[in-house]
């Protein structure tokens, strides 16, 4: 069984991330750990488009209450929508000059980065290495998509700066999910892990791997069915 231990080779080059890369990462040339670049893969495809929906609907400054006639009452006057979801939902121009690619942002930049406005940087920073075209809107989600393709993504994760792009990505998860209030769940695996035999596992909604909180190790649902059959064989082995 192949299991993701948090040490093993030299470190992922994350911030975010403690883990070490293993032999097979090595040898592909990555400087982040493969369970880094399936959860930027994921928030990539999975868990922004679905942010976005929640902040698109979140446009309008919450209500206070509602008049008797069934009106929407304001104590003020409503604005024209929320600055916090207004700054993540707006606009960003190919060669704005806001920001580098390395989270650099100018000093007369003011409040809340757009989402598009993280991304853009880092989608013209490969157009750039490789000559791709890049996507043809810039809106969040086609920025978003466009990350995540899988070519873009894998030549991204042999990149030096794969690091630095995984740790704006979470930060830009972490401000948009502050806004939202919407966070992937947590949830324990009533299963002893297959490295420690502790009862510490624990899946998160989308993800791939599900980790020991004990000794950080990390398994897919394939390993973790497979220890558990290793487990019932070998009690009814010692029961026989």
């Amino acid at each position: 069984m192949t299991t993701t231990a948090p040490h093993h080779g030299p470190p992922c080059s994350a911030a975010t991330c403690h883990r070490g890369l293993r032999e097979h990462e090595l040898t592909t040339g990555q400087t982040i750990c493969s369970p880094c670049v399936h959860v930027i893969g994921v928030w990539l495809q999975v868990e922004l488009p679905r942010q976005i929906i929640v902040l698109e609907g979140s446009r309008q400054r919450e209500t206070t209450g509602a008049s008797s006639s069934g009106r929407t009452a304001y104590r003020t006057a409503p604005l024209p929508g929320r600055d916090d979801v207004l700054n993540l939902l707006g606009p960003a121009a190919w060669s704005d000059g806001i920001r580098d690619p390395y989270g650099q942002a100018h000093a007369d930049q003011h409040g809340t980065l757009p989402i598009a406005g993280i991304l853009v940087p880092w989608v013209r920073t490969v157009c750039d290495e490789r000559r791709w075209n890049p996507p043809a809107s810039l809106g969040p989600q086609a920025l978003a998509d466009w990350l995540a393709h899988p070519p873009v993504l894998d030549y991204a994760s042999r990149r030096p700066w794969a690091g630095d792009l995984r740790d704006e990505l979470a930060e830009l998860m972490r401000t948009v999910r502050a806004v939202t209030r919407l966070r992937p769940q947590r949830r324990p695996i009533p299963q002893p892990c297959p490295r420690c035999d502790s009862l510490t596992l624990v899946a998160t909604d989308h993800q791939l791997y599900t980790d020991c909180e004990t000794c950080e190790s990390r398994f897919t649902r394939d390993e973790l069915a497979l220890a558990a059959r290793i487990t019932v064989a070998t009690l009814k082995v010692g029961t026989a």
